[in-house]
């Protein structure tokens, strides 16, 4: 069976004082419940777990009564840093989960064929994330203000999410990052960390995450241009 974990643990502190962007409204509904339908109507995910900051599970119970999601899932606490929130949703899935995909709560726009691309491309290689290529020139700046040098752009790509493994994978990935004690705000690192490969899946369509008040309008333009939406 293949399982979604949505981290909805985080704080969000770059929207600003008291704004919990995952309940924001976009596009007649707020963001987190565009996220979990994407992933409740995906035919290739079985079970979705929703890992959640102290004092959220009501809210978030409340949410999937409203949407009438149809999966089944599994609300549970976060931990301290994202890894730890990535961690406790490990330890939720069924035991016949074989492959996981991790997603962004405040990613809304994934379309349910990258969710199957990744899927399919973990159970081959064994971790796989979504990704783009960059197509800014990039600079690089030691203190925030000079440039030191300018780099190879046909060589970069932003990841996204999901961020999908094979589940012994990442169980592995991640118990070596807390027994050094390391920090990893994305995933596919700590699989670098020991050595495995992950493949990049291409992400054609837009993919965005709500991170600033300014990714509002773009998001819900996305979002009204979709089917059922």
């Amino acid at each position: 069976m293949n399982a979604a974990i949505l981290v909805a643990a985080g704080k969000g502190t770059r929207m600003g004082a008291g704004v919990d962007k995952l309940f924001l409204q976009v596009a007649g509904r707020p963001v987190v419940a565009h996220t979990w339908q994407r992933f409740d109507r995906a035919e290739c995910i079985g079970e979705i777990i929703v890992v959640v900051r102290r004092g959220m599970r009501k809210p978030f119970l409340k949410l999937a009564q409203q949407y009438h999601f149809q999966k089944p899932f599994r609300i549970i606490g976060g931990g301290k840093e994202r890894q730890d929130s990535v961690w406790n949703g490990l330890e939720a899935l069924s035991p016949a989960t074989e492959i996981v995909a991790i997603q962004d709560a405040a990613r809304p726009c994934t379309d349910g064929e990258l969710i199957a691309a990744t899927i399919r491309a973990a159970g081959e290689s064994g971790a796989a994330v979504a990704a783009q290529p960059v197509t800014d020139t990039v600079k690089e700046s030691a203190d925030g203000r000079f440039i030191q040098r300018t780099l190879d752009r046909s060589r970069l790509w932003s990841v996204q999410t999901p961020q999908t493994f094979r589940v012994e994978v990442i169980r592995r990935a991640l118990a070596d990052v807390r027994h050094r004690g390391l920090i990893f705000t994305d995933d596919t690192a700590a699989c670098e960390l020991i050595g495995q490969q992950v493949r990049l899946v291409s992400s054609v369509a837009p993919n965005p995450k709500v991170t600033v008040p300014g990714d509002l309008p773009f998001i819900e333009t996305l979002l009204k241009g979709k089917i059922g939406f």
